[in-house]
């Protein structure tokens, strides 16, 4: 099977930073569970279409990680683009924003 060619935009990185961060204060293997996780999540892309429209952002389409935050991804030429992570309690606003 093809190898997907997967990438990671500069907001999803500064997302991921932030997500480790907040947990870190409470955990630090908790942060890094939780980074790893996520940074798992498109790994397991088989193609485009296999993950839900997010239901906010119809522009992307949506991996739930941990029932609690959600990978934002799109795809252009066969390429994944991660687009932003977003906790699932965040406002609406932030996630159309995006």
């Amino acid at each position: 099977m093809r190898k997907l060619k997967i990438i990671w935009t500069t907001q999803a990185k500064e997302d991921l930073k932030n997500i480790f961060e907040f947990w870190k204060k409470k955990s630090l293997q908790g942060a890094i569970n939780v980074r790893s996780d996520i940074l798992k999540s498109p790994k397991t892309i088989l193609y485009s279409e296999q993950y839900q429209v997010d239901d906010i952002n119809s522009k992307y389409r949506r991996i739930v990680v941990r029932g609690n935050y959600k990978v934002l991804y799109k795809v252009e030429s066969k390429t994944f683009f991660i687009m932003g992570v977003v906790g699932t309690a965040q406002s609406p606003e932030v996630i159309k924003e995006k």
